[in-house]
């Protein structure tokens, strides 16, 4: 079987109702991806859906077995490097609970062959694209998009969106071993080095769906890393010298 030149990584904690609904959307797409799940010990027994339905998809259907809970950032980390190793030009994150529509895919992947380093499944791009969230989650979300905004000068509209598409040279570029959060404001300090590093961040629109199956593991507190993590990332980049892309080429 060939291998694919892009892989989607999906971390997961007990997401047996959406798992094997996930990675056969990734797989029934025209363009073929490679899947990556790291599961952080579910209980539920993801883990042991994507051992089986590994048999099916030999060489495609990859899976990293973690301890337990160890923050979203350090599953992330674990991937790149796994990617990187393996070969992969394009790698993406993206959730297990069908909030990130799998067709998108598609457009992440052409955007950076179009030439993005960056590319973001963005909610604010174009007004405020979620469906069946509750009102306070919408309102949180938007305004620490725009918060995050303003103290960062991130010139990005959805600063906490975690679907996203990176070119490999984004992510060898990166210093993955010093990037501090772990929970959910590692998605904005991703965003934050690859932009002060000069790479080429563009967001796609993309329309957000509240999960239907298993749990959110997203709640207020988790925000609040985003929110007050952010002014301790701007300060500690006045003292920090970023690799620039251009240098890297």
């Amino acid at each position: 079987m060939n291998k694919s030149d892009s892989v989607v990584i999906i971390p997961t904690y007990n997401e047996k109702e959406n798992i094997e609904n996930i990675i056969n959307a990734v797989f029934a797409l025209p363009v073929m991806f490679d899947v990556l799940i790291i599961d952080d010990n579910s209980p539920d027994g993801t883990a042991a859906i994507v051992e089986r339905m590994q048999k099916q998809w030999d060489g495609r259907l990859h899976l990293l077995k973690r301890s337990g809970k160890l923050g979203l950032g350090t599953a992330y980390i674990m991937g790149f490097k796994w990617c990187l190793n393996a070969g992969y030009e394009f790698i993406i994150e993206m959730d297990a609970d069908f909030s990130h529509p799998p067709k998108k895919l598609l457009e992440l992947r052409q955007a950076c062959l179009d030439g993005a380093d960056v590319a973001i499944g963005s909610r604010y791009v174009s007004g405020v694209n979620v469906v069946n969230w509750p009102m306070g989650r919408v309102l949180m979300s938007y305004f620490a998009s725009k918060y995050v905004r303003i103290v960062t000068g991130l010139p990005i509209h959805d600063t906490t969106a975690g679907f996203k598409c990176y070119r490999r040279q984004v992510l060898e570029a990166i210093d993955l071993d010093h990037i501090r959060f772990k929970g959910y404001a590692f998605q904005i300090e991703m965003k934050f080095t690859a932009y002060k590093c000069g790479f080429k961040i563009i967001e796609v629109p993309v329309i957000f769906i509240n999960r239907e199956l298993g749990t959110s593991k997203m709640n207020s507190s988790i925000f609040g890393e985003a929110v007050f993590g952010v002014i301790k990332l701007k300060v500690n980049s006045w003292f920090h010298t970023f690799p620039q892309k251009t240098k890297m080429n």
